[in-house]
């Protein structure tokens, strides 16, 4: 990934791929800032050379069926049966071809007035009549200038693999999108780039792009503290979680805390130091940390670095304290992975993570969400903590799966609108690095290769449920410590109590939830 900025006139290219990568799959126009870009050198209708544009839709009068036919009726086997009646009629076929060219080349009103739906057989008429209305609607949709409208059309029609119409709306959608514009047009250019990677089947090689070593791991780093700070959502996350598990650890002296996407390990500092304060003193505090990809990239090293970072805040607390890494993924991971030692009280954390595991709707045989929910009850945890993406796109079909992700990540860059000008040089950084390659895969994958696959609060909690667990709800003084995180933001953020969980929003959106169980 690449970004270069002109400091002069704020002009933008947000480079998703090198373009040596990109020979094989359409690309987007790269023009100033008006929309993101897989590859410069290639416009979308220069991208699908077997599909004419509507603009160069033409009819030719000479190969139309009726005219063919009407060819045949006036030849028997190759030659004139009455070459005295040809002649002694041609006339009146001159003056018929003439009016069937006027059929063809008219306008829709003469047609229909002057000649009836008799003179066309109804196949046609039918069809043009569709076609006509399509077409109507369409220029419509383009009149109004509605961005989140066109964007839904032109994912409608892929999805009704209509690619005259989908590469017609790419085309007007790429002079509407702008990485550095509102936050329609913002999301609006990634959801394009991921429209054109569906078309061209290569969702999954962007999305790979997207987690590689561009940026570098510290600048990956500082974007997604960036994101921390302007944004309330993943310190709702911890706080909630972490409010749940000091409620749960009341009076223990062994604390096991099993942390499946540890990722800086920022959750745990205050904690650490909350447990230390304590009245009946601090107790011994194990922690285990299972790593993902993104995170050991950003911060330029293994787990051992959130480990040593870890260790210091209790050395700097009078804690004891214990690491343990572990190397392999959570749909993996087994019970002696976890190294459970008698007299520990356990407390099982997921944060952001599980909607990264593949479940029923990716194979019914193997459905590792529940499965790792199963593991983590076998444990016995005092408490289990769950904060995730408040948001229903696991086993949606494309099209409502395209409206949904919309609504959510456009709530989330209205959000950002507020915390940041649009001017601001770091908020374009932001935003593809740390949002741009989950509307991606939302968008562009399919089965195995779609690894965003959140669930809405009542599908976690038929999970939970499932798996034998009861909920915890929070504190009244937790809840309060988050209502004040949430009004310390600018903005429109909402908070929303619901059967025991937290869902934290913007407007009439919901976007995080948090909730215990036990």
């Amino acid at each position: 990934m690449q970004t270069s900025q002109n400091h002069n006139n704020m002009s933008y290219s947000c480079c998703f791929l090198p373009s040596e990568s990109l020979k094989n799959y359409p690309s987007l126009l790269h023009n100033s800032d008006q929309y993101c870009t897989l590859d410069s050198s290639s416009t979308i209708t220069n991208s699908f050379p077997n599909q004419n544009s509507p603009s160069s839709l033409s009819f030719s009068p000479e190969n139309s069926p009726m005219l063919k036919q009407l060819r045949v009726e006036t030849t028997v086997n190759g030659s004139h049966d009455n070459e005295s009646c040809l002649t002694h009629d041609q006339d009146d076929l001159s003056n018929k071809i003439r009016e069937l060219e006027s059929v063809m080349l008219g306008s829709d009103a003469d047609i229909l007035n002057t000649y009836g739906a008799a003179m066309i057989p109804q196949e046609y008429d039918d069809s043009f009549l569709l076609e006509e209305e399509r077409w109507r609607k369409m220029m419509e949709v383009i009149s109004r200038g509605d961005l989140k409208e066109m964007l839904c059309a032109c994912a409608k029609a892929m999805s009704e693999n209509d690619m005259e119409t989908t590469e017609w709306l790419m085309s007007e959608l790429q002079k509407m999108v702008s990485i550095s514009g509102n936050p329609v047009q913002r999301l609006g250019a990634y959801m394009l780039e991921a429209l054109v990677a569906r078309l061209a089947s290569s969702g999954s090689t962007i999305y790979k792009a997207l987690r590689c070593k561009e940026p570098t791991g510290n600048e990956l780093l500082s974007y997604m503290h960036m994101l921390y700070e302007i944004s309330p959502y993943l310190k709702f996350g911890y706080l909630s979680a972490n409010g749940s598990i000091a409620e749960a650890m009341k009076g223990e002296n062994e604390v096991h805390i099993i942390d499946f996407q540890i990722n800086q390990g920022i959750q745990w500092i205050s904690l650490i130091k909350a447990l230390a304060g304590r009245p009946n003193g601090a107790p011994k505090i194990r922690i285990t940390g299972f790593d993902d990809s993104t995170s050991a990239f950003a911060r330029g090293g293994g787990l051992n670095i959130v480990g040593e970072r870890l260790s210091r805040i209790a050395d700097s607390c009078n804690v004891q304290f214990e690491f343990h890494a572990v190397g392999v993924s959570p749909s993996e991971v087994k019970l002696d992975d976890l190294d459970i030692r008698p007299g520990e009280a356990i407390a099982v954390n997921f944060a952001m993570m599980l909607h990264h595991l593949p479940d029923e709707s990716v194979d019914i045989r193997m459905n590792h969400r529940d499965r790792l929910l199963r593991l983590a009850k076998f444990l016995s945890p005092k408490v289990v903590t769950l904060v995730e993406q408040d948001s229903n796109t696991s086993n949606l079909p494309f099209f409502p799966r395209f409206v949904e992700t919309m609504n959510y990540y456009l709530a989330v860059f209205e959000s950002i609108d507020a915390a940041l000008p649009r001017d601001h040089k770091e908020r374009i950084n932001v935003e593809q690095h740390c949002l741009a390659r989950e509307v991606v895969n939302l968008i562009a994958c399919e089965g195995a290769e779609r690894v965003e696959r959140h669930e809405a609060l009542k599908k976690w909690r038929s999970r939970f449920g499932r798996a034998g667990f009861s909920p915890y709800p929070l504190s009244s003084y937790v809840t309060s410590l988050i209502r004040q995180l949430q009004e310390s933001y600018p903005g429109q953020y909402t908070l929303e109590e619901r059967d025991g969980s937290l869902l934290l929003g913007w407007k009439n959106q919901s976007l995080v939830l948090s909730c215990a169980w036990r």
